[in-house]
């Protein structure tokens, strides 16, 4: 194995790392809009916003899927 191979590998694992590591952060992203929306979209406005964070997280699982 020569050494132009080990940095290619190297930067392959990087580079997974970093793209899932960017998954998570654009889901809750999305999970903030969603909350977002939600509020200024409602005729009653969400008191909890856990709950909210909470649907929100799961309707957009489910979609995804």
């Amino acid at each position: 194995m020569t050494i132009k191979n080990g940095l290619i590998i190297i930067f392959i694992i990087i580079g997974l790392y970093i793209v899932l590591d960017m998954r998570d952060h654009n889901f809750k992203r999305a999970v903030d809009a969603w909350v977002a929306s939600s509020q200024k979209l409602s005729e009653t406005k969400i008191t909890d916003l856990h709950q909210a964070r909470k649907v929100c997280e799961e309707e957009i699982r489910k979609n995804n899927e």
